[in-house]
């Protein structure tokens, strides 16, 4: 299994101005509805908004890992944001964010929401891949980075 399956080229940024929680949840949700005609970016924001509530997709290290199944989504979507400067995100280890992998899949889909949310937090607890992920200077080299590196 491998990245490429869910985060398309072209949704790996570099940059983001995050501000925070909610502003970043909000970018998220715009970004996979417009690649989803079917998904309302509101809806989408509040079943985002929704899991967090539920505890912190904030995983520690400086990574967020929010995600949410829903209907509508037609295939899994992913987005990966690099922050331009570290949000509170609720994390367990209370750090601040600056590395968001979003995962959008669809309401049924629950075994494979599950095998992505492993693989992929997997791999970010590796120190390596997360400072690989913070030295990168753009949003090709983080693409490459995440598809590259990241499969099971």
């Amino acid at each position: 299994m491998s990245l490429r399956n869910i985060l398309a080229p072209g949704h790996a940024f570099y940059g983001v101005q995050g501000a925070s929680k909610k502003r970043t949840l909000q970018y998220i949700a715009n970004l996979v509805s417009e690649r989803q005609p079917k998904l309302d970016a509101k809806e989408l924001f509040n079943q985002l908004v929704t899991r967090e509530k539920l505890g912190s997709t904030g995983l520690g290290n400086g990574f967020a890992l929010p995600h949410c199944r829903i209907s509508g989504c037609e295939t899994p979507q992913a987005v990966f944001l690099r922050l331009a400067e570290p949000i509170d995100f609720d994390a367990i280890d209370k750090k601040p964010v600056d590395l968001v992998f979003a995962l959008v899949v669809p309401e049924d889909e629950t075994e494979q929401h599950l095998q992505f949310l492993r693989l992929i937090a997997e791999q970010f607890s590796n120190e390596d891949l997360c400072e690989a992920l913070r030295s990168a200077t753009n949003s090709e080299a983080l693409y490459r980075l995440l598809t590259d590196k990241v499969t099971a």
